[in-house]
């Protein structure tokens, strides 16, 4: 009766921080959006870069698949959390691609059908192995090492506020999202016992929390640098 206690207790604390994982990822998915106004106000992508999208399009699509009964196990909030994601980038491409100047629209069909095919090679690849415990491990370290780089793109904006002593181009609210987030599913990783799900979220929370230090460092900074100015300048 213990073990069965611990059990639906350990379930139950999955299923929470599942859910608030999904919540806190809604957020950064819907994050794009005031860039996707501009571009449907002023009918063009200007100098914004489609890529981004393209690649996270391909990451929730092979997380989504590591998610799958045919590949794990009890790992419903991955599909549900990616699934959501894989739409909102299908979105913001296409919206992309018929804004954009043809010779753009043409770069992003290519990188799209490149992610479809990939990710179609992964699916029927993956299918051909008979071990269900093989299959997990190839398509976990797939998976793993897609969540590993997209947390590792930080890292730009990161040395850029280093450099620039300056949080202009790190939302607070955008890293706050990418830490909870990340936290919640590094969380339910635990809870699960999935390597390939608590490993890359570790990770991701690590840098959420080295983006907020630097937010309040160098934004408390920039405060008081701001108080040290006189309200009135005196050109005599």
């Amino acid at each position: 009766m213990d073990v069965f206690a611990f059990n639906a207790s350990l379930s139950m604390c999955k299923d929470v921080a599942g859910i608030a994982g999904n919540i806190f990822a809604f957020g950064l998915f819907v994050s794009p959006m005031p860039t996707f106004r501009r571009i449907m106000r002023n009918k063009s992508t200007e100098q914004f870069s489609g890529l981004p999208y393209i690649y996270a399009l391909l990451n929730c699509l092979i997380c989504l698949w590591y998610g799958t009964p045919f590949v794990s196990h009890s790992n419903t909030m991955l599909m549900t959390v990616n699934s959501v994601g894989a739409t909102f980038q299908l979105c913001y491409i296409i919206l992309f691609i018929l804004h954009t100047d043809k010779k753009n629209k043409m770069k992003m069909l290519g990188l799209l059908f490149v992610v479809f095919t990939v990710v179609g090679v992964i699916v029927a690849g993956s299918l051909q192995i008979p071990d269900q415990l093989t299959r997990w491990y190839f398509v976990g370290f797939l998976s793993c090492g897609s969540l590993v780089s997209m947390f590792a793109s930080p890292l730009f904006v990161i040395n850029l506020v280093i450099r620039t002593k300056s949080v202009e181009f790190m939302p607070f609210y955008l890293s706050l999202s990418t830490f909870l987030m990340s936290a919640s599913f590094l969380l339910y990783g635990l809870f699960n016992s999935d390597a390939f799900v608590y490993t890359p979220n570790g990770i991701g929370t690590i840098l959420g929390i080295v983006q907020l230090a630097l937010y309040c460092y160098y934004h408390r900074n920039s405060i008081a640098e701001e108080t040290k100015e006189p309200l009135i300048v005196s050109y005599v």
